[in-house]
């Protein structure tokens, strides 16, 4: 089975680099080529990052008919936070905004901690991911003992 992880070198440091970004940004969500701008300056490379968030729902989720991506913590706050200000609103103001002015209203960006924690996870599951590889090959040694005393006995007994 093909883990995320592992599919290219540089996996572990582009989630904890969307991870980074999509924590702090004023809009909680955003089309693929915005994030890709805002990790890596690049709104190219959309369809990249796409896959990104496509193979890490651990972390991620997409929505707006697969063409918005957000960070799972992210999405469990509510709508309250005023991009504009810089700060969290009451419900009570919210809910005392036009449609147009809830265009500024986003999901509260996560703590320090938050998104330490989402980082540290990501590496642990990449170091599990690398530890199950690693333990996954202990036949080849074996194997290849068995070959080498195949083929010496095969010598013997043609030689």
């Amino acid at each position: 089975m093909r883990n995320p992880y592992t599919t290219n070198r540089n996996r572990l440091a582009d989630v904890i680099a969307a991870i980074q970004v999509m924590a702090t940004y004023k809009f909680y969500k955003a089309d693929h080529s915005t994030w890709a701008k805002r990790i890596e300056g690049n709104e190219s490379n959309g369809e990249y990052w796409k896959t990104i968030f496509e193979e890490h729902p651990e972390f991620f989720r997409l929505g707006g008919g697969r063409n918005k991506a957000s960070l799972v913590w992210r999405r469990n706050y509510q709508k309250l936070y005023n991009v504009d200000l810089e700060e969290k609103i009451s419900r009570e103001k919210f809910k005392a905004l036009t449609n147009e002015q809830r265009v500024r209203i986003s999901r509260v960006p996560l703590s320090n901690d938050d998104i330490s924690t989402l980082i540290n996870t990501a590496i642990n599951l990449h170091s599990s991911e690398i530890d199950h590889k690693k333990d996954s090959r202990w036949w080849v040694a074996i194997v290849s003992g068995l070959v080498g005393i195949i083929i010496g006995s095969l010598i013997k007994v043609f030689a």
